[in-house]
C-alpha cells in the first residue's frame, strides 16, 4: 500500500482499516524519565507546569524526536478540570484532597463549569500542538480521567491500595456515589468535547482504579458511565480509546463499551483479546513498563510477540500496559519504538 504518514497509520489503526504496520506511542511518554523533561520542569510545580502553555507544549512534543513516538498526547493531569468544580487539592505527588467528599452536601455543591472558561489553557495547548504537528503529519491525542477514578481520589482523599472509603460509600450510600459519578460524567463529556473542538484527533479515557471492582460491580457502577460518555461524544468520527488499569477480568465489558480501541494493561492476554474481540474493536498495549529495562534484543522479541498476538485484531497500536516509570531507561523506550517501526 502507499506509504502512510504517522497520522494516517494511527487513525486507520483505531478505525480498523488496513495499515502497513502498527503505530507506536507510550502512555506517560512525557515525564520524569527524560532528562529534557526534568530540565523544562525545573523550578515550577506540577500544577504550574500544566498551566504553562509554552512548557506544556514543549514537553508534549519531546517524545517525537527524543524517543521516536509516533503520536503526541496532551501534557496535562486527569485532575486539571477538577478545581473549577469547587474541589481544593494539591499534589504530593499524587492528588490529595483538602476535604474528601463524604457528604451529600459536598456532592450537591459540585459545579459543572464550561471547561472553555475554567481551563482555557488546555485548549490553547491543543491548538498550539496541532499547528506544530500539522507539517509532520503526527496525530494529537486528548484525554480525560474516568468518573470512577476521579471519584476514587475525591472520596478517599488521596491514593490508596484498596480505596476503602470509596468502597464503603458504594455499599453504604450507593445513591450518593451515583450522584457523584453522574456529576463527574457530565463534566467529562464537556471536557472531552471541548478537546475535540480544539483539535484533538483522538481521545483516551483513563480509568486507573476501575480494576478494583469485580466484573459484576464494574457492570453496575462503571460500564454505564463509559458507555454514556462514549455515546454522547459521538458527534464526529474522532476515535475513542478506553484504558482500564488492572482490568484483565474486564476486557469483555470494555469491548462492549462502544470504544473504537480498548487499551490493555500487561496482565491481560493480548492474543485472547484479539481472538475474542478483535473483529469489533482495535487493541492497544500492552508491554509491561518494567520490560523496557531489558536489552534491545529482548525488547524487539517482545514487540514481535505482541504484533503476532494482536494479528487477529482489526487494528493494533503498540503501547505499554501502563505509563513509563520515572526509572524507565530512555534507551529502552527508544528500543521499543524502533522495534515497532521495524515491523512490516
Amino acid at each position: 500500500m502507499a506509504e502512510l504518514t504517522a497520522e494516517d497509520r494511527f487513525l486507520r489503526s483505531c478505525r480498523g482499516q488496513e495499515v502497513d504496520r502498527p503505530p507506536v506511542w507510550l502512555m506517560r511518554q512525557a515525564g520524569r524519565y527524560l532528562p529534557e523533561y526534568r530540565a523544562v520542569r525545573k523550578g515550577v510545580s506540577f500544577l504550574e507546569m500544566c498551566r504553562d502553555i509554552e512548557r506544556a507544549v514543549t514537553v508534549s512534543l519531546q517524545p517525537i524526536d527524543l524517543v521516536g513516538s509516533e503520536a503526541v498526547i496532551l501534557f496535562q493531569d486527569i485532575f486539571t478540570p477538577i478545581p473549577a468544580m469547587g474541589v481544593d487539592f494539591d499534589f504530593a505527588p499524587g492528588p490529595v484532597m483538602a476535604d474528601p467528599l463524604r457528604s451529600a452536601e459536598q456532592v450537591a455543591a459540585l459545579r459543572v463549569p464550561d471547561p472553555r472558561e475554567s481551563v482555557p489553557f488546555v485548549f490553547e495547548i491543543i491548538r498550539t500542538l496541532r499547528k506544530a504537528l500539522e507539517s509532520r503529519s503526527i496525530p494529537l491525542l486528548g484525554f480525560a480521567g474516568a468518573p470512577f477514578t476521579l471519584a476514587a481520589y475525591m472520596v478517599e482523599g488521596s491514593g490508596s491500595k484498596d480505596f476503602a472509603s470509596l468502597k464503603t460509600m458504594l455499599h453504604r450510600e450507593p445513591e450518593l456515589l451515583r450522584e457523584l459519578l453522574a456529576t463527574l460524567t457530565e463534566m467529562t463529556v464537556g471536557y472531552i468535547d471541548a478537546q475535540i473542538e480544539a483539535g484533538a484527533q483522538a481521545v483516551q479515557l483513563f480509568d486507573t482504579w476501575a480494576g478494583l471492582l469485580s466484573p459484576a460491580e464494574y457492570r453496575e457502577w462503571i460500564a454505564p458511565t463509559h458507555k454514556e460518555i462514549i455515546r454522547r461524544i459521538r458527534n464526529d468520527d474522532t476515535p475513542f480509546i478506553l484504558y482500564v488499569n488492572n482490568g484483565a477480568h474486564l476486557v469483555d465489558q470494555m469491548a462492549d463499551s462502544g470504544a473504537d480501541v480498548i487499551s490493555l494493561d500487561w496482565r491481560a492476554p493480548l492474543a485472547d483479546a484479539a481472538e475474542r474481540f478483535g473483529d469489533r474493536v482495535s487493541l492497544q498495549g500492552n508491554l509491561d513498563p518494567c520490560a523496557l529495562a531489558a536489552d534491545p534484543d529482548s525488547i524487539r522479541k517482545r514487540v514481535q510477540e505482541m504484533a503476532r498476538d494482536a494479528g487477529p485484531a482489526r487494528g493494533f497500536i503498540a503501547n505499554l500496559g501502563h505509563g513509563c516509570l520515572p526509572s524507565t531507561p530512555v534507551e529502552g523506550v527508544r528500543a521499543f519504538t524502533s522495534a515497532v517501526r521495524s515491523l512490516g
